[in-house]
């Protein structure tokens, strides 16, 4: 036996966003036996397939356009007005389990886009928080994930920005600036989601106190791939593992302290798994 002293970290797991959206999933499942979900309720698989096995159906826009009469469960990364739009068309129900922090923050774009702003957003194409956002614009914002991506002197001198609710904090004040040092007037609306980006700095604290890190997290994550990256900085000895199969026992030598830590989409559930494979060494 290696005797590892291992811990998780208690601020790691779900945000109030994705337990409110399973949850909800949940109560349906429990009342008539299926769901139907836009997209993957979480970015982790081993969730969905938690969820699978009780009856959630996981479809995309294509499939949702040949329902009619039935529940569909909105995630909490919300979706844009043409999915209102044909549940109203298909007499669809939608349980909305969309973040109040994203529907806040639609509302705000929404707001801006009838007042004629130029609205930027940053964050990740293609993303389906994002694709919620751009719709509110009807798809006329320009969304950018680097600041790279523009052409600083071809941009209108009056902008309005905003920023998908899970990006780095630091990095949407340092787009801020370089925008203003280049002249331009800048609205900057904050709408970061503190609970996420507090993560950050919390991580940064649990990764030194630790031998060893094991992240625990979805390969689709974008806040996994992020948070991930922050532990590695600060702890060279950073594993990122899916679930507790994929644990090797050679990372790690006799009374070694062992932090494991996640994601926002990751369970507690599997953090709990991963310990359990950790103290069998």
């Amino acid at each position: 036996m290696m005797n590892l002293q291992v811990h998780i970290d208690q601020h790691s797991g779900f945000c109030f966003g994705v337990v409110y959206a399973i949850e909800m999933a949940e109560e349906i499942l429990e009342e008539q036996g299926y769901l139907y979900c836009l997209g993957d309720i979480v970015h982790n698989d081993e969730e969905v397939n938690r969820l699978s096995n009780k009856g959630l159906k996981i479809i995309n826009h294509d499939e949702l356009k040949s329902l009619n009469n039935e529940k569909i469960l909105i995630r909490a990364h919300g979706e844009p007005p043409s999915t209102y739009e044909l549940a109203i068309k298909n007499n669809l129900t939608l349980i909305d389990a969309s973040c109040p922090v994203v529907l806040k923050l639609q509302n705000r774009i929404k707001n801006s886009f009838d007042k004629n702003e130029s609205i930027f957003i940053y964050g990740k194409h293609g993303h389906a928080e994002v694709v919620g956002l751009l719709g509110q614009t009807n798809n006329k914002a320009v969304v950018f994930q680097d600041i790279n991506e523009l052409d600083i002197n071809t941009l209108p001198k009056n902008l309005t920005l905003y920023s998908q609710t899970t990006k780095s904090t630091d990095k949407f004040y340092e787009i801020n600036e370089i925008l203003k040092d280049n002249g331009i007037t800048v609205n900057t609306n904050d709408t970061i989601c503190r609970q996420v980006s507090n993560r950050d700095k919390e991580l940064r604290a649990f990764a030194e106190k630790f031998d060893k890190i094991v992240f625990v997290s979805g390969t689709k994550s974008s806040n996994g791939k992020v948070l991930y990256n922050v532990c590695k900085e600060k702890n060279p000895y950073t594993y990122f593992v899916s679930n507790a199969e994929q644990v090797n026992a050679s990372w790690f030598s006799p009374n070694d302290t062992v932090g494991i830590c996640g994601a926002t989409s990751t369970p507690m559930w599997l953090m709990e798994q991963v310990k359990a494979k950790l103290d069998q060494f």
